[in-house]
């Protein structure tokens, strides 16, 4: 009979070891940018022989995509999280602006966070390099978010407790709102944004969405 815990815990770390590569990767690239990080240094920080990068990763720019799809993955499932509190948080407690706002803030340290700002220096810098770096990232990261926060606004509509319009735009400009005035508070991501300057850049976007999408009772 075959040794199926055996194979099963080879595969586990093989898994494991492309996910150490892939993170030493994302690591090093963020530092020095795609021409100038080595395999060698990659290797290095994921603890492994360079050949071994080679037998995952077949050469230095498919590393640099796979690290950039996974990177991508892992900063959308914080935001996704916080996307997913509008339904998991009743409406009725504090009405839909403080739901906005909660939402708006948790998407905002999300979009702050050190992974989130790297992988869009790293897109900025490189997309001429790769130009299937936007759909990589933009499939993994603001879509699949755009899709799930225009499911939940559709929800809120058909609860009446926003008005009823596509639920699609309305979620572009939410996340619009939010993310728009980063950039420059960021000093294109060189400063860290204070927390209550986060709070209220998710007030704002909250009051302005209401303005265009709330009803009477949810403010």
């Amino acid at each position: 009979m075959a040794d199926v815990s055996g194979a099963s815990g080879a595969t586990r770390g093989r898994i494991d070891k492309r996910q150490a590569i892939l993170d030493a990767a994302f690591r090093v690239f963020a530092r020095e940018g795609f021409a100038k990080a080595c395999v060698q240094a990659i290797a290095t920080e994921a603890g492994v022989a360079k050949p071994t990068v080679y037998n995952h990763l077949t050469d230095k720019a498919t590393l640099f995509r796979h690290a950039m799809a996974a990177a991508t993955e892992a900063a959308t499932a914080e935001s996704l999280a916080a996307v997913e509190r509008l339904l998991d948080r009743d409406p009725a407690d504090g009405g839909v602006r403080a739901v906005l706002e909660d939402v708006g803030h948790r998407m905002l340290v999300c979009y702050c966070a050190e992974d989130s700002r790297a992988v869009r220096r790293l897109l900025y810098a490189e997309v001429g390099r790769f130009p299937d770096l936007l759909d990589i990232v933009l499939g993994r990261g603001p879509s699949r978010v755009g899709e799930i926060l225009a499911d939940r606004l559709a929800r809120l509509m058909l609860a009446g407790r926003l008005r009823t319009a596509d639920p699609a735009a309305a979620g572009e400009q939410f996340v619009a709102l939010l993310t728009g005035p980063m950039e420059a508070r960021s000093r294109f991501g060189t400063r860290q944004v204070p927390d209550d300057e986060l709070r209220a850049v998710a007030a704002a976007a909250a009051e302005t969405f209401l303005r265009a999408y709330g009803l009477a009772a949810t403010d």
